[in-house]
């Protein structure tokens, strides 16, 4: 089963190699690209768990490719790879809306603690892959299962993408443009007949007063 989705951007051709086979023996989907446009490319033609971004790239730097992409309402957690070690470049990087810096030379089992850390505490912070959401319901942030009174629902890729959104902004009005725009690829038509389906499955499963419909504004998942 695939950990995740994680877009690298690193212009050197053997690091960007070393670490694209290192995170896919993990069982990560690594999608590479050596220079700032090319990665801005892939990055808003699909969606991503995880952004691995070098700082200092060809055509797009690393901080001003993140700081865009925030700008853009992308909220995938952000590593930055870089052998800067100043303060003010520190500073930076944390502005531009990054959640993690790795120095140049790492070895690639702290990449993989970094990477796996930021994705399991993508929510609520939880040290635990398990996430405990009242009325004897938990999620599974590895296997993506809702387990209710112990008994585990596997939700389908929309639908877990579309819990993982609500998790991430707990009484939150997320608009029907925003959940389309994280959910559909940029070649794929956003369906509100699609979308009803998936919250009506997901309510089957944890009840219907845990995702509130709120009338020409979109949904809210309610944390109780």
């Amino acid at each position: 089963m695939k950990k995740g989705k994680i877009l690298l951007l690193e212009d050197d051709a053997n690091l960007n190699e070393t670490i694209t086979e290192f995170l896919e023996d993990e069982g990560y989907i690594v999608s590479s690209a050596y220079d700032g446009y090319e990665a801005q490319d892939r990055l808003y033609e699909s969606k991503f768990d995880l952004l691995l971004l070098d700082v200092n790239t060809p055509g797009i730097d690393g901080f001003t490719l993140l700081q865009d992409a925030r700008d853009n309402e992308v909220v995938a957690p952000a590593i930055f790879i870089t052998s800067l070690d100043g303060v003010d470049d520190l500073e930076k990087g944390f502005k531009s809306g990054c959640d993690d810096y790795i120095r140049k030379p790492f070895v690639l089992k702290e990449l993989l603690i970094r990477v796996e850390t930021l994705l399991r505490r993508g929510f609520f912070h939880e040290s635990s892959d398990l996430i405990s959401l009242g009325d004897e319901i938990e999620y599974n942030t590895k296997s993506n299962e809702l387990i209710v009174n112990g008994v585990a629902e596997t939700l389908g890729n929309k639908e877990s993408a579309l819990f993982k959104l609500f998790m991430k902004h707990p009484d939150e009005v997320l608009s029907h443009h925003r959940i389309y725009k994280e959910l559909w690829d940029y070649d794929e038509d956003p369906s509100d007949t699609a979308l009803r389906t998936y919250i009506k499955n997901i309510r089957k499963i944890i009840g219907k007063d845990r995702i509130v419909s709120i009338k020409k504004q979109g949904y809210k998942f309610t944390s109780k």
